[in-house]
């Protein structure tokens, strides 16, 4: 007797793309980058006060990162080679539009804290460059964007592999930068170490190809 074993699709994937600078120098640079904003941002400081965040980030208060030090340029010509190529794995056809970054901020976690869930409206491509991260610093969640329509759906076995999970959890390692398309839910687990945890984040957008 034969069996006939059912044929299974594996359809609407979500893509993450991982890469790597690659270059500890850079990374070093970055985190000297980093705290030297955090020394002279007035303005991000009382953002951060003021909206209660565990830390500090530039997000509110400056705009032109790359302009302010050789390793920030330095990381953009990085992430706009990374942008392409994860655009090129998605399969978009950007035909007479190109990426561009139009946002750039740097995250110093302190200890406790966590970024709650959410996405980053208005932009097509977003990610982060990690850049310290101590042991326990906290993951980052990423949620099934389906999750909503699952309604009934009952709960999955212990053995589940990866790829159908309803949410993964990755640990980066300094130096790696994840991109996501910008609608993909995500958050950052509370840092449970004693250090802070220092990373850079982004968004592309789209714009006329002048060429």
């Amino acid at each position: 007797m034969t069996t006939n074993k059912p044929q299974i699709l594996s359809a609407f994937s979500t893509l993450i793309g991982t890469f790597h600078l690659r270059d500890a120098d850079l990374v070093d640079e970055l985190d000297t980058s980093i705290w030297m904003l955090e020394d002279g941002d007035e303005a991000g400081a009382a953002w951060c006060e003021e909206q209660g965040y565990d830390g500090y980030t530039s997000y509110a208060s400056l705009d032109d990162l790359p302009m302010r030090t050789p390793a920030f340029s330095a990381l953009k010509n990085k992430l706009d080679q990374f942008a392409s190529a994860y655009a090129d794995a998605l399969h978009w056809n950007l035909d007479g539009q190109r990426l561009i970054l139009d946002s750039l901020w740097v995250n110093i976690l302190a200890p406790g804290g966590s970024h709650s869930a959410h996405l980053h409206p208005n932009s097509v491509i977003s990610g982060t460059a990690y850049i310290t991260l101590p042991e326990g610093s906290g993951a980052i969640k990423f949620e099934d964007p389906r999750l909503g329509f699952m309604m009934a759906a009952p709960p999955q076995r212990e053995d589940v592999p990866e790829t159908g999970k309803r949410f993964i959890y990755r640990s980066p390692s300094p130096g790696e930068v994840l991109m996501w398309e910008s609608w993909l839910r995500h958050e950052v687990m509370p840092n449970r170490s004693e250090d802070p945890r220092l990373s850079v984040s982004f968004n592309y957008g789209l714009a006329a190809d002048p060429d």
